[in-house]
């Protein structure tokens, strides 16, 4: 090879080197380093195949194509039947090779899309960098049918810039795409933050995070009573709620990223469709996106997001994934701590005034019935109407008093000073039930945790006297070094299993929901003609966790 054309051949590579680097736009490159290519080169024309699975088409960049090529908005370069492309695909094409026959080409002339312009010939060489594989540059000139070594190891150069251009510009495009995607998390999660009832934050959260990233559908799965929980569903800007279970082994990639506590991302479920997911509501989907939701490294629920696109959650990467399950579990947790601090401020107010109706009202209602039992002794016999009247008097504050009494047992029993276990015994004496109890490893309770089992033993408590059928209960109190869990069994009628699946009453939403506020869960098992049994778990705080015991 003579000095000018090698120095001919340093100066095109300088060139398109200098235009690649200043770049980021991938089609403008691609099209403007083709061009390029043929002005330093004088080849008559050239196109650029990429055929990786982030394209989504194959023929991505030409420049002066013949007529026949041209034709039909260049369809005959859209179809993948041809040599190049599938010896590229089957890793058989790893450098510049001359094409002695171009099907294309072939094709074209065959079906008379026009005028070949003398192009018969191509030369292709595969797009890389490093062990990345991209696509195929394709160069022609009019009546070459053949192209010299040197020629092909200058293609080769330049397609191995264009390669590592590629890998620069995707590599750019993905941080790009990155702080974009975090951006939107921040303002999601701000959002979420701001909803101040935990009752409502599924449904706004889900709803809000499948707004700020326009995904489709978006659900919430909660492990609840050994099987996955949806709790809340946005599918087509709607809002469902709906209490619908599956199996913790039936919910196809809501199980799989919840038992192994990991992401799973579905590019394309054409393969395998999830039929349980749609018997629940999940509308069918080809992609989804499944992340676990943990606290303290256990998952308790799936954030799941689904797609009747393929490939939609590809490019979102794990981190961000796994961030943006982690914040919507913070969010969770703070609006816990919230309503905890709500409740110790409610339970404080319901002690103050349950002393204040003790200490003054109580007191004066009993002295009334005493003043009017002792003016009623003084007058007996003597004025009959004044001694209906002061009997009337007595009666009525005695009523008075024993109402006041109950509601002062309402806002602070008076057996939870003896322990929890006591005043469930003694609230269900009071409901003529016949009570067993159990304790085992309980010593003392924090007051909102004991404030939280109080108010769900005594609506279970309740719910046996209504509906149980038996004035029998057996009432269990368990401390574990992790948990404190408290469980009620009757040995009643029971009831059928339909009413544990969405259509559970104000009572049994009211026990699930304080368990649920302190980080617990609340099960109910029963049956038609068995035993029902109430366990509310409740997670015991350990020695790094701070509870509120003013």
């Amino acid at each position: 090879m003579s000095r000018e054309i090698r120095a001919n051949e340093l100066l095109a590579l300088k060139e398109i080197a200098e235009m690649l680097n200043s770049m980021n736009d991938m089609e403008q490159m691609l099209n403007a380093v083709l061009e390029k290519l043929l002005q330093v080169t004088g080849f008559t024309t050239g196109w650029i195949f990429m055929t990786d699975e982030r394209s989504d088409k194959l023929c991505v960049a030409t420049n002066q194509l013949p007529q026949a090529l041209n034709a039909n908005n260049q369809a005959v370069m859209c179809g993948e039947e041809c040599w190049c492309v599938k010896s590229f695909k089957q890793s058989k094409l790893n450098r510049a090779v001359n094409i002695i026959e171009c099907s294309r080409i072939t094709y074209a002339v065959t079906h008379q899309f026009g005028d070949i312009e003398g192009v018969t010939h191509h030369a292709t060489v595969p797009l890389k960098a490093g062990k990345d594989r991209f696509g195929l540059l394709n160069v022609a000139e009019a009546g070459k049918v053949s192209f010299s070594e040197e020629e092909l190891a200058l293609l080769q150069a330049v397609a191995y810039q264009i390669g590592t251009a590629v890998k620069r510009i995707r590599l750019y495009q993905v941080q790009e795409q990155n702080a974009i995607h975090y951006a939107k998390l921040g303002d999601v999660i701000q959002q979420i933050n701001a909803i101040q009832d935990i009752h409502q934050l599924p449904l706004l959260a889900v709803k809000r995070i499948g707004e700020m990233f326009n995904w489709k559908h978006v659900s919430l799965f909660i492990y609840d009573q050994q099987q996955l929980s949806l709790r809340a569903h946005y599918t087509d800007n709607q809002l469902l709620k709906e209490w619908k279970s599956l199996a913790t082994d039936q919910a196809g990639p809501v199980s799989t990223a919840f038992r192994e506590n990991r992401l799973l991302v579905i590019s394309d479920s054409q393969k395998e469709p999830c039929v349980s997911l749609s018997t629940i509501g999940i509308p069918p989907f080809l992609s989804a996106a499944a992340i676990p939701l943990r606290v303290r490294n256990r998952p308790f629920g799936v954030l799941f997001m689904s797609s009747p696109l393929s490939r939609e959650f590809d490019d979102y990467q794990s981190d961000f994934m796994y961030s943006l399950g982690d914040h919507f579990t913070l969010c969770i947790e703070n609006l816990r701590v919230y309503e905890q601090q709500r409740e110790i401020a409610r339970i404080e107010e319901r002690h103050r005034m349950a002393r204040d109706l003790h200490d003054s009202v109580i007191q004066k209602v009993f002295s009334l019935s005493f003043l009017a039992k002792g003016a009623e002794t003084m007058i007996a016999g003597k004025e009959p109407i004044v001694e209906r009247s002061l009997q009337e008097i007595r009666q009525l504050s005695q009523e008075a008093l024993k109402e006041m009494r109950t509601l002062i047992w309402q806002l602070r029993p008076a057996g939870l000073e003896h322990g929890l276990l006591t005043a469930l015994k003694h609230y269900g004496q009071s409901m003529d039930l016949i009570v067993s109890e159990q304790a085992d490893g309980v010593r003392e309770l924090p007051r909102q945790l004991e404030e939280a089992l109080w108010r769900i033993g005594q609506e279970a408590l309740n719910n046996v006297k209504k509906h149980a059928g038996t004035n029998k209960v057996h009432i269990k109190l368990m401390k574990t070094e992790h948990e404190a869990s408290l469980e009620i069994t009757d040995s009643g009628k029971g009831f059928s299993s339909e009413m544990l699946n969405g259509r559970l009453t104000m009572g049994m939403l009211s026990m699930r929901e304080r368990a649920e506020t302190l980080g617990g869960e609340l099960s109910i098992t029963s049956g038609k003609g068995a035993s029902t049994s109430v366990k509310a778990t409740i997670p015991y705080p350990l020695d790094e966790r701070k509870w509120d015991e003013d």
